[in-house]
């Protein structure tokens, strides 16, 4: 890499590292910029995967005052990303990009549509609850593990916009605020990155300078999204949340069909 591939790099990590602690979607500002700079995609995903394990784990520090009393929940649904990441990465190295590059875009709009009804849609099943005298499962049910599960294999896949899709099923299954919920995001999100990254070790080529860039940058990035995205109220972090979706799907059409 020439000096200013290597800035770009490294800035797109910090970008990267704060959208991801804040909303999600990071890998959608790195893994272009690593394509420019010649690396192969699989490359570019696998030395992504590594540098941004430090962004992930910087946000959910950053976000550790959400985290009290979340202990038994993010141990269970870590289970699924623990399993669904793995998954995702050894896919990464079987299937053809196509295979997810045409679904994702679906899931994505999917997710935004959730996000954007989940005030209505949790009211609807606070009501229901209420008629049937239940309340809601602390840590969202069977439902929300087999969701999270397949929401963590396309992470461990490609990592763009997981965050999204985790925010949206959380949101529809645990009764919380969403910066409860969005510090959890941050840590299932540490899981996937860390257990694809773990698997790419050992299996796949990648980058060691394109990683240490992003993982410095990352890692930068990942207190500054903490501290923005620690203040935002719940409207705001959701309009932001449906604002980088938007975006995220516009890319990866283009990407997919441009």
């Amino acid at each position: 890499m020439t000096i200013w591939e290597m800035l770009a790099v490294f800035v797109a990590g910090i970008s990267a590292g704060t959208i991801n602690t804040i909303v999600g979607s990071g890998t959608l500002i790195t893994f272009p910029v690593l394509l420019a700079t010649g690396l192969p995609p699989v490359t570019a995903t696998v030395s992504n995967a590594l540098g941004l394990i430090p962004g992930s784990i910087s946000g959910a520090i950053g976000y550790r005052a959400e985290l009290t009393g979340q202990r038994r929940r993010i141990l269970i649904l870590s289970g699924a990303a623990l399993v669904g990441g793995l998954s995702g990465a050894t896919l990464l190295l079987l299937l053809p990009s196509t295979a997810f590059e045409t679904i994702v875009p679906v899931l994505v709009t999917l997710a935004l549509v959730l996000v954007i009804l989940q005030p209505r849609l949790a009211r609807t099943v606070q009501a229901r609850r209420e008629r049937k005298g239940t309340q809601a499962r602390p840590n969202g049910g069977p439902f929300l593990f087999a969701g999270l599960l397949l929401a963590s294999v396309y992470g461990g896949y490609f990592t763009a916009a997981q965050g999204i899709i985790y925010l949206s099923l959380m949101g529809m299954l645990l009764d919380d605020s969403m910066q409860r919920l969005n510090a959890v995001k941050n840590v299932l999100a540490a899981v996937v990155n860390s257990v694809a990254a773990l698997f790419f070790l050992f299996v796949a080529e990648f980058d060691w300078t394109a990683v240490v860039l992003i993982a410095v940058g990352s890692a930068l990035g990942g207190q500054l999204g903490a501290k923005v995205g620690r203040r935002l109220p719940p409207v705001a972090l959701r309009i932001l949340v449906v604002a980088v979706g938007v975006v995220a799907i516009v890319q990866l059409l283009i990407r997919r069909y441009g």
